[in-house]
């Protein structure tokens, strides 16, 4: 233990999730009137109607606790993906599930393994519990699975499949899936990331519940309601996975984690195909948009991106360009806590927003230019 004995001595090693600024803060800092936040991959449209009237509704009873099992919310997903209402976990977030799988499963001394640079809950939880995570490079910005698989061993308790990979927006195929869970250990659980799941439209991305949870893969998908659907700020996630693992992650769950606002929010966007058609459609044209702006200034996006996201690796630190940015009222995510320090993360926006960060780059680009 540290701290004279008293604090666990897991956490003396631990960097805790750094979120990226908010606007109001880099307002009051910097005395700007106008910031457009492209840093932390929040849907740029907010909920959907059918939600704000739900939380509207919702409101005249916020006197009363909320619904502690989410037995309506879970029933809703239960139907929509046509699995068993035990089989489906609720958190606060994807990171949520994440943090409830950790506590749940995980002893001091266990493994697990994850890509690297990526999404840094998997690590953070492990060592919060004391197991220990195995981080493996990343191949071409993607998740390499052979080398995951290579990096398994008997301690190996949870392998972390992030797809799309969060920080780099790049996803693995059906094949490479397939491929993978054909060798993956029976000792070992899988968890596919899924959070970005309702932006893709590639017939080679599969749908993990339908196409390994539901054919009987040891594997827990996670989900989440704070990308496409805009309730980030409401915290919504959700697992698909064993109803045995399941019952183990709302033991460690906390009680009333998720609002009455947030349940009926998320129940109430559960079935609009049309609006997410809607979203899917206007976040490719946005992506590609963002795309044209980042390499009209020299800045390579990596790999085919699938989310909402871009990842560019800037060939040098990369805080100096997010200091330089942050000025000019415009946040984008440095990724040194994704394991990337040379890398930013932008997120697709308006296009109005995409018009600002245009020009900031333009000033900023020949202020940081070598004289």
């Amino acid at each position: 233990m540290t701290d004279g004995g008293f604090v666990r001595a897991s956490l003396s090693e631990l960097v805790p999730y750094e979120p990226g600024k908010p606007v109001e803060e880099v307002q009051r800092e910097l005395g700007l009137k106008r910031v457009v936040k492209l840093a932390s991959n929040e849907g740029p449209l907010g909920p959907f109607p059918a939600a704000l009237e739900a939380m509207e509704r919702t409101a005249r009873d916020l006197n009363r606790y909320p619904d502690g099992g989410a037995y309506r919310l879970r029933a809703a997903l239960a139907e929509r993906h046509d699995v068993r209402f035990e089989e489906i976990a609720i958190g606060s977030g994807a990171d949520g599930i994440v943090d409830l799988l950790s506590q749940a499963v995980l002893e001091p001394g266990d493994e697990v393994v994850c890509g690297w640079p990526s999404f840094p809950s998997y690590a953070i939880y492990a060592v919060k519990t004391g197991a220990v995570p195995v981080k493996v490079p990343l191949r071409d910005d993607r998740y390499d699975l052979d080398a995951l698989l290579d990096a398994v061993t008997q301690r190996t308790k949870i392998v972390y499949v992030c797809n799309p990979n969060n920080p780099t927006g790049t996803m693995n195929t059906r094949a490479e899936l397939e491929a993978y869970f054909e060798r993956v250990p029976p000792h070992v659980l899988t968890v596919v990331d899924q959070a970005y799941f309702e932006y893709i439209d590639e017939s080679e991305y599969p749908d993990c519940v339908a196409e390994y949870f539901k054919r009987g893969r040891r594997v827990l998908v996670v989900r989440t309601f704070s990308k496409i659907y805009g309730l980030a700020g409401l915290r919504v996630g959700y697992g698909v996975g064993g109803a045995e693992l399941v019952t183990a992650l709302g033991k460690v769950r906390r009680a009333f984690d998720l609002s009455s606002p947030a349940q009926e929010a998320a129940i109430a966007s559960v079935d609009a195909p049309d609006e997410l058609r809607r979203r899917r459609a206007a976040n490719i044209d946005g992506r590609t948009e963002l795309e044209r702006i980042m390499r009209a200034h020299g800045l390579e996006p990596a790999g085919s991106a699938v989310g909402n996201f871009l990842f560019v690796d800037i060939g040098s630190d990369a805080q100096s360009l997010f200091d330089a940015l942050l000025r000019e009222g415009v946040i984008v995510r440095p990724l040194a806590g994704f394991g990337a320090p040379e890398a930013i993360r932008v997120t697709v926006g308006t296009s109005e927003d995409h018009a600002v960060l245009d020009e900031a780059l333009g000033r900023v680009k020949q202020a940081l230019a070598p004289s």
